[in-house]
């Protein structure tokens, strides 16, 4: 049994606020133990619950946040930007049976502790044809394209409920509770690795795979909080304006659909100007 974990910063626990998760930011040195040591419980319960495998695919900023040589030796961690299927990088080589996405958060536009989608600012809100989209939600659509359930979501307790809309069955650990997008109350790193690695456990026995779910076409939207952001993400094939700050663009496949995706979010982060968006 192989799990892959999906690891990202800002559900971690403790972190409520930019610093604590910018690379090189004051409190991000120490963030980084605690992220750390949320994903390292969810390794040490999926060996507890019988897996084999477990691959780490750091999905933070530049994804070179976790420190490895904290973690169990049984585990491995993909580290480093520019893969494939970035945040999932890993699930398309049709060994892996279960995932989890650890340290996530709610959507850009949403209620949750630093709720964003992919970019920390700029982008307002995402849809999936027609729902306010995720990560979370976006990722668990690319997953099912390969037959992989999610079966263990950690982060704020919004993300947990946000959780229960694209994955009904995964195990949720909430480490802190929103307060407001950038404070909450937060549990111990001691009882948060308990927690996680507790559930991760028992998420461990829904690691079984599944017939790929093809449900496409797929239509993304994006609105972003300035025109221009909208005309630059035209560049990309396929992103057509749908409003004055939104653009939309459909793929077959939510492999492509995710691609896209990623492509949009460069050409838009690159557009962005100091001081004015």
């Amino acid at each position: 049994m192989k799990i892959l974990i999906s690891a990202d910063m800002e559900g971690a626990t403790g972190v409520t606020w930019p610093e604590d998760v910018v690379p090189g930011a004051s409190q991000w040195e120490r963030c980084r133990h605690m992220f750390t040591s949320d994903v390292n419980a969810a390794a040490l319960g999926f060996y507890d619950g019988g897996a084999d495998q477990v691959l780490i695919n750091e999905a933070h900023w530049t994804m070179r946040n976790l420190l490895l040589e904290k973690l169990d030796a049984r585990a491995e961690m993909l580290t480093g930007r520019h893969k494939t299927l970035s945040m999932v990088e890993g699930v398309q080589h049709g060994d892996v049976d279960g995932i989890a996405f650890v340290g996530y958060h709610t959507g850009a536009g949403s209620e949750g502790v630093l709720a964003h989608t992919y970019l920390a600012n700029s982008i307002t809100g995402v849809w999936l044809n027609g729902i306010h989209a995720s990560e979370g939600l976006l990722n668990a659509h690319v997953v099912a394209e390969y037959g992989v359930p999610v079966i263990l979501v950690t982060g704020d307790d919004l993300t947990c409920v946000d959780a229960a809309g694209y994955a009904p069955d995964a195990v949720t650990v909430a480490v802190k509770d929103h307060v407001s997008r950038y404070a909450a109350v937060c549990r111990t790193p001691a009882r948060t690795a308990a927690d996680i690695r507790a559930a991760a456990k028992e998420a461990t026995a829904l690691a079984v795979r599944r017939d790929p779910v093809l449900g496409g076409p797929y239509t993304v939207e994006l609105e972003f909080d300035a025109e221009h952001l909208a005309l630059a993400a035209t560049v990309v094939p396929g992103a057509e304006r749908c409003g004055e700050r939104r653009v939309a663009y459909s793929s077959e496949t939510m492999y492509e659909g995710i691609r896209t995706f990623k492509a949009v979010t460069t050409v838009v982060s690159a557009a962005v100007e100091e001081q004015y968006g």
